[in-house]
Formats: C-alpha cells, structure tokens, sequence
C-alpha cells in the first residue's frame, strides 16, 4: 500500500479547498498563510497533481482538488463522527444503523455531521449492509433500506423519501446522450433492470454501443466520473457532483415507484432516539429533493 500524506496536510487542504482562501485557512488553523501554502505545495509534491489554479490573488480548486475535497470531508466527518462515539460517556446506548453502502457514504455520512452538531447526546453507529434484515441475528437497532424486497411484517417502516432514477454523465457527453447516438450503458447487479425500469417508463430509447457491469453503485458513479460511459443513477446518490455541475443529467430524474424507508423491530416512540433520527431521516431526504427540484420531472 503506498503511504499516505500526512493528516495535517490533507487536513490543511481540506480547510483551504473549503473556503477556497489562504487566509481564512489560516485563521480558523490558527497558523500563518505561509504555513498553509507550504503544506498545500508539499502534498501536491507528494501527490503528483496540482490541486488549486492560483490567480488573481485567488485560489481555485483543479478537478483533483475537487475530487479531494470530497473524499477528505466524508473521511473526516466519518472520523469526528466515530472519535465523537469513542468519547461519549460508556452509559450512552448507540443506535446502530444499517445503510445500503452507496447512499451511506454519498448521502448520508456528508449529513450526520448536522445531526450530530444538533443532537451530541445521541450516537449513531453506522453499518454497511443491503437487503433482508434481521435484528434478532445482530446488533442493529435500525436499518435504511429501498423497498425492492420484502421485509418481515413484524417490523415496523416509516418512509423516507421516494427514490429518483436518471441517466448521468459527463457534461461533454450530454450532447451525445440526447442526440440518441449509440453509448456505453453502465450497469449494476445490485439494481440489473435499471436502465429497463427507466427507458420503459419514459418512453425512451438509448442505443448501446457497448455494456460495462459493475458490482455496486460507488463504482458506477467513478466509472461515470472516468468518462467510461453513461449510467443510472439515484438522484440522492449524486446530490453534491449535480450541485457543482461535475455531473449532468439530461433527461432529469423520475420517480421509480420505489421508496427509501427506516426499518425498526419496534415502534418510533416519541422523543426516542430512534424518533428524533427518523425525524430528521424525513427532513433531510425532503430538503435533498427540495434542493434539486430543478432535475426532477413530475
């Protein structure tokens, strides 16, 4: 394994790509500007690759800079978030909650730092894990799942949020997508009948010139940010890339009749931490909706 820069560069780097400023950097690190430009110019050294454009007094971030940013925030919410949990008081129960893999570190890992900003006293374990649950085999107090199988009647499911499937690709391959020239259809095991589901329910047609499989969604959405062909992808999956534009979706999203629920052995009883977690489940899907409003079509 090829060693990895050190912590305090990627963390230097992270702070600097957020405020896209030396100074700030500087400030919320509490070193001089000098420090954080020295760092930012030693792990581009190490990486090989330029992670800001300077100019005009500015700085701005490159494609591997942006890339960077994006895995260093969901590594670093994932270690405050499980530093927090190491530190919590050994009275504290934490609610251990299983995840499809995709969504959980795409969507969800981004968000927890919000919940936890907002609810320090309730820790939230996460597990990876898709399909059929069962919470008397393990320790798991709760489950995110899509209802694409059938889960014990026992167990009680609350919605989350209606799922939204779409083609993405690269923003210079938009044009081929929508002239109907023959593509790379990327697919994925764990949803095979995507592109079927969606070309039968739009009514539309996507010549293939060739076909690439993939085991799980994360490595779709690389494969798709590679530029290896087009995919189908959840709208929630790709929130941040459709954000900043470094992903298009030219035929928007359609709902696909299936839903995002949180699975419990037991009732949501108020003011439990598994009805203020399910509370702002609900909120947080809503407001990802809300937010891309503009790619979804009705």
């Amino acid at each position: 394994m090829k060693n990895l820069p050190s912590l305090n560069a990627l963390r230097v780097f992270e702070t600097a790509a957020r405020y896209q400023s030396l100074v700030k950097a500087s400030e919320e690190l509490f070193v001089t500007q000098g420090a954080v430009s020295r760092q930012i110019r030693q792990l581009e050294a190490t990486l090989g690759v330029i992670l800001f454009e300077r100019r005009n007094r500015g700085i701005f971030l490159t494609t591997a800079g942006e890339k960077l940013k994006q895995a260093c925030q969901q590594a670093f919410g994932l270690l405050t978030l499980t530093i927090d949990g190491l530190q919590q008081s050994s009275q504290l129960t934490p609610l251990v909650v299983s995840c499809e893999p995709t969504i959980m570190m795409k969507w969800l890992i981004p968000k927890l730092i919000a919940f936890k900003a907002n609810h320090p006293d309730i820790e939230i374990h996460l597990v990876s894990g898709g399909g059929n649950i069962d919470f008397s085999r393990n320790s798991v107090n709760l489950a995110i799942r899509r209802n694409d199988f059938l889960w014990d009647k026992r167990y009680v499911a609350e919605q989350l949020g209606r799922e939204w499937i779409g083609p993405i690709c690269l923003p210079n391959a938009e044009n081929h997508v929508t002239t109907h020239q023959p593509l790379t259809l990327l697919h994925t095991r764990t949803r095979p009948e995507a592109w079927n589901d969606w070309m039968s329910e739009i009514k539309q047609i996507i010549p293939k010139q060739n076909e690439l499989w993939f085991e799980h969604f994360y490595i779709l959405l690389e494969a798709v940010m590679a530029g290896h062909g087009v995919g189908i992808s959840s709208i929630y999956m790709i929130e941040q890339e459709l954000s900043d534009r470094r992903i298009s979706a030219p035929y928007g999203f359609i709902p696909d009749g299936s839903a995002y629920y949180l699975i419990s052995p037991e009732i949501f009883e108020v003011n439990t931490p598994q009805a203020i977690f399910l509370a702002w489940l609900k909120k947080t899907f809503h407001e990802t909706q809300i937010r891309l409003t503009d790619f979804c079509r009705h």
